[in-house]
């Protein structure tokens, strides 16, 4: 027994090693081409969901599809107009991406699964088990972003008026175009991952590279532009605090206590919006603590969903 035990852990290993994001695929939907990838799992746990964060893809979970698959099938997808998927002349927000994610799940899992969501990902996950109450078991979010109407009011008046400004004048399309110039170039890039990332060692030319190609893609400035805008409107997202209270699953919220662009202090005042709401803190760990402290989160998520199925 313990060296069969032993021959399966070798044979996980070589198949982490050689697809750590599964099998990647590609879906249409509404008419534009989707990315996505699954890595067969155990039939025993429901299915696993992952929702990448603002400018990234499923390639963010290189570290964590395979270890969270031991059990479960794991589906990992890119939202349209980031990663693999089509840089589309599409009504960015939040519901739309939760449209995205439900027509997804219908099409390919068509079972209750555990959602898990970062930044960006985990505010359209938190969204789609509200109006998908029917989708969700378990709702996992790392890191949780206030929505933009949510944040202004905490400012002073004359910073408000600042902000509201700046907003209008970072969104206008000639310095869009400008701006992306700059982030299509590998060291900028790089420097923004530096003040990211807490472990500077973490920030490799691969994890440089992933966030490059995307933007090569036919379309790819036009869509910055767009998301750029997008964010700026009152209608990109409810309120998080709003939305909170309405979830009806077991939720786990991990968050690093590092995290340089969602501060913890943020993250600290979710628990009391909703009883089901587990807040996990993962030390030293940043905004992509998925990544930094990828064995510590998957523990955490692991160790949370075998408490939930008792």
């Amino acid at each position: 027994m313990t060296e069969l035990r032993q021959s399966l852990a070798d044979i996980l290993q070589a198949v982490s090693k050689k697809c750590p994001l599964g099998s990647q695929r590609d879906w249409v939907w509404r008419g534009w081409q989707v990315r996505y990838t699954h890595l067969r799992g155990g039939k025993d746990h429901a299915p696993m969901l992952l929702l990448h964060g603002f400018g990234s893809a499923l390639t963010q979970w290189q570290e964590n599809i395979v270890p969270l698959s031991r059990s479960r099938t794991v589906y990992a997808l890119d939202l349209l107009g980031f990663g693999g998927s089509e840089k589309a002349a599409a009504p960015y927000k939040i519901s739309f991406w939760v449209e995205q994610v439900y027509e997804f799940w219908r099409t390919f899992i068509h079972q209750p699964i555990v959602l898990v969501g970062h930044s960006l990902g985990a505010l359209v996950a938190l969204a789609a088990a509200i109006a998908h109450p029917d989708m969700v078991k378990n709702l996992v979010l790392v890191t949780l972003p206030a929505a933009r109407q949510e944040l202004l009011p905490t400012l002073p008046p004359w910073i408000q008026s600042i902000a509201g400004e700046a907003e209008s004048f970072f969104a206008s399309p000639w310095l869009i175009g400008v701006l992306f110039q700059l982030i299509s170039r590998p060291q900028v890039i790089r420097a923004i991952l530096r003040t990211i990332y807490v472990n500077p060692d973490r920030v490799t030319e691969e994890l440089v590279e992933s966030f490059l190609a995307p933007g090569r893609d036919r379309g790819a400035a036009q869509t910055l532009s767009r998301l750029t805008k997008a964010r700026t409107q009152n209608d990109f997202s409810p309120l998080t605090k709003d939305l909170l209270p309405q979830v009806q699953v077991p939720t786990l919220v991990l968050w690093g206590t590092e995290d340089r662009v969602i501060p913890l202090t943020w993250g600290r005042q979710l628990p009391a919006l909703n009883p089901q709401l587990k807040l996990v803190e993962i030390p030293n760990g940043g905004h992509c603590a998925y990544d930094e402290c990828a064995e510590h989160v998957n523990e955490e998520i692991l160790a949370w969903l075998q408490e939930e199925c008792f």
